[in-house]
């Protein structure tokens, strides 16, 4: 008698629509549509109630899969069959798999190797003993599993499996950790981020062992897989690699990169891919090593990411999770021998990592706090080890209990790294007391140190131009800390992060990176020419931190640093027709708690473009400069700025006091005599070099006199302002638009006054601000040394890393 068998007819793409009677949900196209919207609501949700625990969105990402498989909501079979239907899985495999090809190939971008081959000897011991050591206790681990739940699997692919599971560091995920802890550009954080670097691809390297030895039962094949594997990596750095190098120095920087370069990389990604899959290794190998060799300097490389992070991170990878989490059953590990056996896991997992990272790090002189936060900073897991777990997964060498225990062991390595780190490494130390915290009283003849902020290439030449007009007579020292502050956002990819800390973070006139200022970065040319033909020593410096917290990054750094006063942009940039555009409230939120909270004075720069390019030389600085003066703290310290600057050889004055009919009541005698002891000093100062300095005294009544005098200024190149004069003035003003710029600086930054002009609205340090509040809670913002990002040398550490 035949026998019949019914099969099940295959998906397809679109569905009639719901009044035809066809279900939506039988038909591949509009269920993985679904599937995609259910994932990211449920991870970004996630994310949203994790985000108060500092959290990285991973964590939030293998939750959501978990939640969504089969250990909570899978367990309803009609929520399973109706969402994530047998018959559907092959569709979302397939998806997710191209977005982790991508995410891959961004992993590949994120190492560069030549930094790598530069790694100092302290990272390099570190990441072998991060690797070594788990790797031993993963083998160790694998005889018990394979003796209790893993029976039937072949011995070889199961140790090395396990080994790799519990040796890996997730770089991505450290990167992001690092960034929120505030530690990604300290000696600490490169430290970990070099060691990760070469952990990871270590990690690779024993996967692809792995995978050949899991493929076959015959040595021989396994044999021909690597050498087969290994061949393809020559190839590419031989072939491939040039071309990607000539696509890279064709996209110059300022230059838009060209669609058929994006397309033509994109297009080799895949093509990698379908080669290391026919070859038996996986695709995800041939997307990671297109990444490693794709060039690292100049723009290409962060174009790429702009055109694949977004959808692939935000919409594509987020399917793999829920991928893993429909093959993760917690159920599966039931019973005390199973949960024994996961405590089992974890702590060998932890032991491994922390323990040989502590140990090394103690034997090269790494003191024991720093060394512990180094050991959970190493043992943070993420998207790798789910990678490691599914291959073993679907090479039927992990079964369904030791995947669901690994999985649970990644997550809860990675969970406790942010708040064990918090509780136990507090870098941030209460700052010495310091006295020139003032333009004002500083020593005529004592260094001045200004904090100098910037958001981008924008705010370069006119902070550059400001910069040399300050540095007066040469024989008055001036040290500019330039502050690179860059938001941490959900975006903000490891790549971006870490490439901004290598470029902005180190001196740019690095022996080793100069290869990157060749390729015509604007910031990396501007200071490297103003540091080498100027008096003004430029130490460069990176912030970066959630727009919420990066206040108490340049308050720190400040402190640190003894600064005399702080620059900071103003949150609205320059139009081609001269208005004055918002970049939104964030950085006047910035600015405005810079304000409370800073230990010197603090200057707020409205940019109209000073002097044009960038001045270099001093004989081609010529700026005249403009100083209303109605009286007060704030006013003196603008009077004193502008002091200084008219020592400049190219630089002339003109302070113009007001004199109100007059003076309020609240104005007590002490500040009326420090008025005028400033103001006899300037005038002294005019009567000897009136080309110099040009002072002069008018009275005003009433606003339009005041206003028609301060328009008679309009001609000047800038004009430094108190933020907040006498209080007579406000009612002669009547102008307060922005606050942190008080009402003169509001006037002249409004559109009614037509100038172009720029402004440098000034607020004298109180002494009543209590930054060590924010301080303490703040990690060290330290100055980078002369190394790459992934070199950390003896000579190149702070002394308490030596």
């Amino acid at each position: 008698m035949a026998t019949t068998i019914a099969c099940k007819a295959p998906m397809k793409a679109t569905s009639d629509g719901a009044w035809q009677g066809d279900s939506p949900l039988h038909h591949a196209l509009p269920l993985i549509i679904l599937q995609i919207c259910l994932v990211v609501v449920v991870t970004r949700s996630l994310a949203f109630l994790l985000r108060p625990l500092r959290q990285p969105r991973v964590i939030a990402e293998i939750i959501g899969g978990i939640l969504l498989g089969p250990s909570a909501l899978g367990r309803s079979k009609r929520f399973l069959n109706s969402v994530f239907p047998k018959e559907s899985l092959t569709v979302l495999d397939t998806v997710a798999n191209i977005g982790l090809l991508f995410f891959l190939f961004l992993v590949g971008l994120e190492l560069d190797l030549r930094a790598i081959r530069r790694t100092g000897k302290k990272a390099l011991a570190i990441a072998l003993a991060g690797i070594s050591l788990p790797f031993v206790l993963g083998i160790g681990t694998s005889v018990v599993l394979r003796s209790t739940v893993v029976k039937g699997t072949r011995q070889g692919p199961f140790l090395v499996f396990m080994g790799v599971a519990l040796s890996i560091t997730a770089f991505p995920v450290l990167a992001r950790i690092l960034a929120e802890l505030k530690l990604l550009t300290t000696d600490l954080g490169r430290m970990a981020m070099s060691a990760a670097a070469v952990n990871d691809v270590a990690a690779w390297i024993l996967l692809a062992l792995a995978i050949a030895l899991s493929g076959s039962g015959s040595p021989l094949i396994s044999l021909w897989v690597l050498l087969t594997g290994a061949a393809f990596v020559a190839l590419a750095a031989l072939l491939l690699r040039p071309a990607l190098a000539w696509m890279a120095c064709r996209s110059p920087d300022g230059e838009p990169v060209k669609e058929a370069y994006i397309c033509a990389t994109l297009a080799t990604v895949l093509a990698a891919g379908f080669v290391t899959d026919t070859i038996g290794i996986h695709a995800l190998f041939g997307a990671f090593v297109v990444g490693i060799i794709v060039p690292k300097d100049g723009p290409f490389a962060g174009v790429l990411i702009e055109k694949v992070e977004d959808l692939i991170s935000g919409l594509f990878l987020p399917l793999y999770f829920v991928s893993s989490g429909l093959k993760t059953n917690v159920a599966t590990i039931s019973g005390a021998r199973s949960w024994g056996l996961l405590v089992l896991v974890i702590a060998n997992a932890c032991l491994g990592k922390i323990a040989g990272t502590v140990i090394v790090s103690l034997i090269v002189r790494i003191p024991a706090r720093e060394a512990l936060t180094l050991g959970f900073l190493m043992n943070t897991k993420g998207l790798v080890e789910l990678i490691v777990l599914n291959i073993g997964k679907d090479r039927k060498v992990l079964n369904d209990e030791a995947f669901a225990i690994l999985v649970l062991m990644a997550l809860f390595t990675t969970f406790i790294t942010t708040p064990i780190v918090v509780a136990i490494y507090k870098p941030a130390r209460r700052a010495a007391p310091y006295k020139h915290r003032t333009v004002e009283r500083a020593d005529t003849e004592s260094e001045l140190r200004v904090l100098a902020c910037f958001h981008g290439n924008r705010n370069i030449p006119t902070m550059i131009n400001l910069i040399e007009s300050s540095r007066g007579t040469r024989r008055r020292r001036v040290t500019v800390y330039a502050m690179h502050l860059i938001e941490l956002s959900e975006r903000s990819s490891a790549i971006s992060m870490v490439h901004k800390a290598r470029r902005n973070g180190l001196p740019f006139w690095n022996k080793v990176s100069r290869g990157a200022a060749g390729n015509g970065d604007q910031v990396v040319v501007a200071f490297e020419a103003y540091q080498q033909l100027s008096s003004v020593a430029i130490r460069p410096m990176t912030a970066i931190s959630d727009i919420h917290t990066m206040h108490e990054d340049i308050v720190a750094s400040a402190l640190q640093k003894r600064a005399a006063v702080i620059i900071l942009p103003f949150h609205k940039t320059q139009r081609l027709d001269g208005s004055l555009e918002s970049l939104g409230t964030a950085f006047q939120y910035v600015n405005q708690r810079v304000l409370r909270h800073a230990p010197c004075s603090v200057a707020i720069l409205v940019d109209r473009g000073l002097g044009g390019a960038v001045q270099v030389l001093a004989s081609d600085v010529s700026y005249t400069i403009a100083v209303p003066f109605f009286g007060g703290p704030d006013d003196r310290e603008a009077l004193a700025y502008g002091a200084r600057m008219a020592e400049h050889p190219g630089i002339a004055l003109t302070v113009v006091r007001f004199l109100l009919p007059c003076l309020p009541a609240e104005v007590d005698a002490d500040e009326r005599a420090a008025d005028v002891a400033a103001l006899s000093d300037l005038a002294t100062k005019a009567a000897e070099d009136s080309s110099s300095v040009k002072y002069e005294e008018q009275a005003v009544a009433e606003r339009a006199e005041v206003v028609r005098a301060i328009k008679a200024l309009g001609r000047c190149n800038l004009f430094l302002v108190g933020r907040s004069p006498q209080s007579g003035v406000l009612r002669l003003v009547e102008r307060t638009d922005c606050l942190e710029l008080g009402p003169v600086g509001s006037y002249l930054a409004c559109s009614e006054f037509s100038t172009s002009a720029s402004v440098l609205v000034i607020q004298h340090y109180d002494s009543r601000a209590d930054p060590s509040m924010l301080v303490e809670e703040v990690a060290e913002i330290q100055d980078v040394s002369d190394t790459p990002l992934a070199t950390v040398t003896p000579e190149s550490s702070s002394p308490h890393l030596k």
